[in-house]
C-alpha cells in the first residue's frame, strides 16, 4: 500500500503485517502507542501542539486502524523496536495509552538503554496486579458474543456508551475524532484465540526499572484505573503522577491543553536523544 503524495502516512512491512505510521515534527523523538479500538489518529491534538518541539512517531498497532495483521501485544513490542530500527532511532521517549501502556512498559523492560523516559496513560490494573481481571473494566465476553453473531453495530453502540469511551468535553472535533476511530475498529482481535498474557508484573520487577516514568489519568477515569495508576507510580523507582482535570479515560482528547502542558514539561526534562 502506497500513500498519496499529500498523505503523511507511511507503511512499514514487518513479519505478518503492514503497519501504518507517521513521523512528524522536530526534536527529541517520542513514540506514541494508542489504546484498544483506537489508532494513531488519537494523537492529533498532541501532534498539533508539540510537533514544533518533538519528533512524534505514531503507528497503528497491528490489527488496528489501517495496519494489517493479527493483533498481538508481544508482536507490538517487536514492531515498535522494528520501527525504531527503520528510523534509526537509538534513543527516544515512549508514550503508551491504556492497552498501549502495556507495550510501552514492556519496551522499557527489555530495552531500557533505548528509552529515555516513558509516559503511561490510563494503565490497566494488570500492570500492578497479576490477579486482576480486565473483564472488570470491559465486558469482553459480551463483546465477543456480539461479534461472533456478526452484530458489530450493536457492539459499537455498546462500546460507545461504555465509561472508558465517554468524553467530558463537548468539543465537536474531539467527539468526531473518537467516533471516526471506533467506527474504523473491526473487532477482529476479539475473534482471535487469546494467548496467555506475558506482561503481568510483580512489584519487584516494577521497582527494578530505572526509567523516568510519568503515570497519567483523567481525574474522572474509572476508580480501578486511578488505583492502578497510583500503585504503579508508587512502585516505580522514578515514577511521577499526574491527573488531568476535566477528563475521563481519554484525557488527551478531553482536555488537550492541560494534557499537552503536562506532557511537554515531563518530556523537556527527560526526553533526550543520543548525540
Amino acid at each position: 500500500m502506497q500513500p498519496s503524495p499529500a498523505s503523511p502516512d507511511r507503511y512499514l512491512p514487518v513479519t505478518g503485517a503492514l503497519l501504518r505510521y507517521r513521523d512528524e515534527g522536530h526534536g527529541p523523538a517520542v513514540l506514541l502507542l494508542h489504546g484498544w479500538t483506537l489508532d494513531l489518529d488519537m494523537w492529533e491534538p498532541q501532534v498539533a501542539e508539540l510537533a514544533g518541539s518533538f519528533r512524534l512517531i505514531r503507528l497503528d498497532r497491528r490489527g488496528f486502524g489501517l495496519s494489517s495483521g493479527r493483533a498481538s501485544l508481544a508482536a507490538d513490542v517487536r514492531d515498535a523496536l522494528g520501527l525504531c530500527d527503520r528510523l534509526r532511532l537509538e534513543r527516544l521517549a515512549c508514550l503508551g495509552m491504556s492497552q498501549g501502556a502495556r507495550v510501552a512498559l514492556q519496551l522499557c523492560r527489555i530495552a531500557p538503554e533505548r528509552f529515555s523516559c516513558v509516559v503511561l496513560d490510563g494503565p490497566p490494573s494488570a500492570l500492578v496486579d497479576a490477579a486482576s481481571n480486565e473483564g472488570e473494566d470491559v465486558p469482553l465476553a459480551e463483546y465477543r458474543s456480539l461479534l461472533a453473531a456478526g452484530d458489530i453495530e450493536t457492539f459499537r453502540r455498546r462500546w460507545a456508551s461504555h465509561p472508558l469511551t465517554q468524553l467530558e468535553t463537548r468539543s465537536p472535533h474531539s467527539r468526531a475524532l473518537l467516533q471516526r476511530m471506533t467506527a474504523r475498529y473491526s473487532g477482529a482481535d476479539l475473534m482471535q484465540e487469546q494467548p496467555v498474557a506475558e506482561d503481568h508484573w510483580d512489584r519487584a520487577i516494577t521497582a527494578s526499572l530505572r526509567t523516568p516514568a510519568l503515570i497519567v489519568t483523567g481525574e474522572h477515569d474509572l476508580p480501578a484505573r486511578i488505583r492502578a495508576a497510583d500503585a504503579l507510580a508508587a512502585a516505580l523507582a522514578l515514577g511521577e503522577r499526574a491527573r488531568i482535570p476535566a477528563a475521563r479515560h481519554l484525557p488527551n482528547l478531553d482536555n488537550p491543553s492541560s494534557y499537552n502542558s503536562v506532557l511537554r514539561a515531563f518530556l523537556e526534562r527527560h526526553a533526550h536523544s543520543l548525540s
